[in-house]
This record gives C-alpha cells, structure tokens and sequence, in this order.
C-alpha cells in the first residue's frame, strides 16, 4: 500500500509540474496569422522602381494592409520555388540564416517563410524605446513598420565558419534591397537603418541569444 501511495503522490507531483509548466507558457505570446498570398505578377516595371527608389524618413500616421505587409515580407524572405524552398533572396549554400521581425503599433512579429505567416513574438508597442536604441532617429518611432533583419549566424557558420558573418551582412543587403524596391513599387517609402545599439536593440525586441540584428527598415507612407 505504501508503494501505490507512494508511486500515486509521484505521478501526481509530475503532473502538477507539467501543467504548471503549460500554465506559466501561455504567459508568452503565441499566435499565427497567415498573410494574403503574395501577388508576383507586378504592376511596375523593375528599372521604373529603381528610379524611383529614394531614402524616405518621413511617414504619415496611416498603417500598412494587411496586402501590403504581404508583399513586403515575400519580397524580403519569401518561397518562391516550393519544391525546393528556395527564397527571393541568394543565400550562401541556401542555409538561410536572416529571420525577420515586424515591428508595429500592434506589437512585434516574427515572419515565417515556410507558412507565409506571421507568428506573435511581442504585444507591447515597442517602436519609442527601439527608436531610443537607435540614435533616437525619429523614423524608427514614426514608421508604421518597422523590418528588423537579423540573422543566426551559427546556422551559416557550421558550413562557412569564419566566412558565416560576412554572408549574412551580405545576405542583409539582398534583403533590405528587395524589401525597398517593393515598398517603393507598393507606393510605400522606407529607409535602412544602420545606426543603432545592437544589444539593445536586441533586448527592446527581446530576440533569441543567438540571434543578431544587422539592419532596420522603418517603411510607410510617404508624408
């Protein structure tokens, strides 16, 4: 008897720290929200949009669709050959280090390639103290949105090791590049940030350790 009772308060401690686990877990914001599909048939002529292209800093108080944000995300990270998974930008031995986060009125979104989707990272308005971490350049707080591109560079590393870092700087570039020339093809403006605390831009966004932000996109409507 004193062995049932014995293995019976066992399972029932087990229990109590698994569901006290599934308790504390829902603390974090979670949540997916899958986009409209990107549209590929374009409506402006590539060299039009790199005339166009300029650096705009300057946004008006009006948010992006939902389309729009779309469009954006595919052209930055997007999957544009499925079979292979292949994606809009070059990427060293297609390892695909560069994960992006949304910053917007509504909180803090990660983008996943494979679903087309984004996944809730943060629900707090973080664009005032991500606007601090950057040199308090008013764009960053203005924008509407805001692309942090960043990038896990162990995941390049195991291939390219001392070379990983300089594939995802230049991976960033393709990225932003992209991101740019399809806001400008949207009617959106948008500027790279380069000038910013790396840590702590990284705690305002409360990223994974290991990974590292290397650009910032504030994107919106030209004032």
């Amino acid at each position: 008897m004193r062995t049932f009772t014995h293995v019976l308060y066992c399972v029932m401690a087990i229990c109590a720290l698994v569901l006290g686990g599934a308790n504390m877990s829902t603390t974090k914001p979670e949540g997916r929200k899958p986009l409209p599909p990107a549209d590929v048939s374009g409506k402006m002529p590539l060299e039009q949009t790199i005339a166009m292209r300029r650096s705009i800093r300057d946004f008006a108080a009006k948010t992006l669709t939902p389309e729009q944000i779309s469009q954006l995300c595919w052209a930055g990270q997007g999957i544009t050959d499925p079979a292979t998974g292949y994606r809009s930008v070059p990427s060293a031995g297609a390892l695909y280090p560069i994960e992006l986060y949304l910053v917007t009125g509504e909180g803090v979104y990660h983008y996943l390639p494979r679903e087309h989707a984004l996944e809730t990272h943060l629900t707090d308005d973080v664009r005032r103290p991500l606007q601090q971490a950057s040199i308090d350049q008013e764009s960053v707080g203005e924008a509407p949105l805001t692309v942090a591109i960043t990038a896990v560079v162990d995941r390049s590393a195991r291939k390219y090791r001392g070379r990983a870092e300089r594939y995802c700087f230049i991976e960033a570039g393709h990225v932003a590049q992209n991101m740019l020339l399809q806001a400008t093809a949207l009617g959106l403006g948008g500027v790279p940030v380069g000038a910013f605390d790396d840590d702590q831009v990284a705690r305002v966004l409360r990223l994974p350790k290991d990974t590292r932000v290397l650009y910032l996109l504030p994107i919106g409507h030209p004032r």
